[in-house]
Formats: C-alpha cells, sequence, structure tokens
C-alpha cells in the first residue's frame, strides 16, 4: 500500500496525473489535507469526490510515525519514541522557547558517526530514514503540542539521531517541501541542519540555499577531534574550516558551532584559546552545551564554573558565545543522550 507521505510535491502531481488520471488540481488538494490539514485517511479529503476516494484508498493510505511512548521532563521537554513501518524505533525531542517550541528531527535510524560521546553513534546505523518520515516526525509533534494544549511548533533542528548530510537527496527534498504554503508552512530561516561537516556535502547544502548548517566541532584542534569523533575526523580540520569559508551565507547570517564540554578533555583555557583561533568572528557563533554525564559513558561533566570561564574566555576574544542551556536530560533527551528505547 502507498504511503502518501512519501511522496513530495512534484511526485505527487505525476502520480495524480499518471496514475489517478486526474487533473494537477486534485494534487494540490491532496497535499493540503496531508499537510496543511493533518488528515489520517484518505476518506477524509472531503473535497474530493467519493469515486475519486474510493480509487484512492484502494492504492494508498496516510500512515504516520505512531507514537510508542511518551516522556515530559520536569523542565517541560517532550520526548516521543516513535515507530515507523518496518517496527524501528526512532525519537524526536519537542523543545519549550518562551512561546514556542522547537522539535529536533532525526534523520537516520541509529548513526553511522561512533562519537564516543555520544547514545545514539553507539547504537551504529540501520538505515537511512525516508522523506515521509522524517516530515512525519513534524506532522507527529504538531499534533501532540496541539492535542495537549501546548505552545505552537515553531522551529526545527536536524539535530536529532543521525548524520542528516548522510541523507542528503532526502533531507533535500524535505527541506524543500517545508516552507510551502500548501502545506506545513515553515520558513527555511527556522530550519537549522546539524552536522559533523563534509565538504563535499556542505557544498551541496550552500547551494540550495535551504538552511544554515550548525557544525558539531567538539574539539579545537585535529588530534583531540580524531580521539572523540574518530569518524567525523577522518575529514582533516583544515579541510572542513576551508569549506565553511566557502559557505554562501546572506548579511547578518552566522554559521554556529556546536561544542560539547567534557571535563579535563576538552574544556582548558587553552582549548577555549585554540578554539578562537579556528573560528572566524565575523561568519561564527559558538554554542556551548555541558556534558550530560551518561551511564556507560567515559565522559563526565564539566564544573560549571570552567563552562563560564570557557565561556568568557571566548568571549575576550571577540567571539560569539552562548552557554546553551540543556533541556529534558532528566528524561535523556539532551544532546548526546538520544538512544530509541522506552522508558
Amino acid at each position: 500500500m502507498i504511503n502518501l507521505l512519501e511522496f513530495p510535491y512534484n511526485d505527487l502531481e505525476a502520480f495524480v496525473l499518471e496514475d489517478l488520471k486526474e487533473s494537477r488540481f486534485r494534487a494540490e488538494q491532496i497535499w493540503q489535507w496531508l499537510w496543511q490539514k493533518r488528515v489520517r485517511s484518505v476518506e477524509a479529503m472531503t473535497n474530493l469526490s467519493k469515486p475519486l476516494r474510493e480509487r484512492l484508498a484502494a492504492i494508498a493510505e496516510v500512515r504516520w510515525p505512531s507514537i510508542v511512548d511518551a516522556q515530559t521532563s520536569k523542565d517541560g521537554t517532550v520526548k516521543l519514541l516513535l515507530g515507523l513501518a518496518d517496527n524501528r524505533l526512532v525519537e524526536t525531542v519537542l523543545i519549550p522557547m518562551q512561546d514556542r517550541y522547537s522539535q529536533c528531527l532525526s534523520t537516520q535510524v541509529g548513526c553511522a558517526m561512533a562519537c564516543t560521546f555520544c547514545n545514539t553513534g553507539q547504537l551504529g546505523f540501520e538505515r537511512n530514514m525516508t522523506f515521509g518520515e522524517m516530515l512525519g516526525q513534524v506532522l507527529v509533534g504538531r499534533q501532540y503540542l496541539e492535542d495537549h494544549g501546548l505552545n505552537p511548533l515553531k522551529n526545527l533542528v536536524f539535530m536529532g539521531m543521525g548524520e542528516p548530510l548522510l541523507n542528503l537527496d532526502n533531507l533535500l527534498k524535505v527541506l524543500h517541501a517545508l516552507p510551502d504554503t500548501r502545506g506545513l508552512n515553515i520558513s527555511w530561516r527556522r530550519s537549522m541542519v546539524s552536522t559533523v561537516g563534509f565538504p563535499d556535502k556542505l557544498k551541496i547544502l550552500g547551494d540550495s540555499e535551504l538552511a544554515l548548517p550548525a557544525i558539531s566541532l567538539h574539539a579545537p584542534n585535529q588530534e583531540l577531534r580524531a580521539r572523540i569523533m574518530p569518524k567525523a575526523a577522518k575529514v582533516h580540520l583544515d579541510d572542513l574550516m576551508a569549506a565553511l569559508r566557502a559557505y554562501p551565507m546572506r548579511p547578518r547570517e552566522r554559521i554556529t558551532f556546536e561544542y560539547l564540554l567534557l571535563k579535563g578533555v576538552n574544556d582548558s583555557l587553552e582549548h577555549a584559546d585554540q578554539l578562537a583561533r579556528l573560528v572566524d568572528r565575523k561568519r561564527g557563533k559558538i554554542n556551548l552545551i555541558a556534558y550530560n554525564a551518561t551511564e556507560g559513558m567515559p565522559y563526565e561533566a564539566p564544573d560549571r564554573a570552567q563552562v563560564e570561564a570557557f565561556e568568557k574566555r571566548l568571549w575576550s576574544h571577540n567571539l560569539t558565545a552562548f552557554i546553551r542551556r540543556s533541556m529534558g536530560s532528566d528524561i535523556k533527551a539532551a544532546c548526546g543522550q538520544l538512544k530509541a528505547a522506552a522508558k
């Protein structure tokens, strides 16, 4: 049975014209029902004729990822464990931000990068998520917030399970679909793609002008990055930074560098000085994230005083740097804690 969520708009239009032998405008109607009105069945598409709905329902369905488990943190963060059609599991996180929510989206089942501080990386890679599975997380997230009387979803960060640029074809289709005013209507300005960084794929993302990257850096030199992120470090840091210097940006835009502080590993003032030499203060800003101590991991959370000293050291180099508040750590929904397991 065809899942209608798996069609990007152009493919849905081709399906309507070639398979259903219907007029082009029917594709727009179906698209609106799927992504704007969030219907869960063909039968609910009431502006389609009954014969058309019957023909469509005979060959196609609307299949969302299912909520297997939902956990709410004491800070309001919601972690949803989602089941996919093949019974594989992924996690998505809804993060409260003043009057709105941001959603952390997964792009792969598992992850191939094996970063030594990340739960997801320890799972290994199972498969890429499809177009419909990736966008389906947004449908589930919006519906969950609405059902529970919570603030609306406004921002998306592709920072969940998996390395987004290793699922680049589907990622680009998703990014292209997000701002469609007939559908989800989420501006490209409200989407960010987190990646360890692959120069060739960053160029494709940059040329698309569909999103800005957030670079999972976590080390200020090649030797240390190779120790804590061995697979990511196969791309030399010099090559990564050269690719970022060439990344096309509009006026006042900057690339975000994510830096996870690990006690006694990458949190010294010398490391801060090295990081300052690495990041262009006009093109980059730094998000500092204090590591959340995780069972089975060989790292400890840094001292708060050291985190603040690290931030101030970056400020002394005229860099824009923030300590990012860790959200959802008590339900293992924070950075590096996702592992697609029920409580």
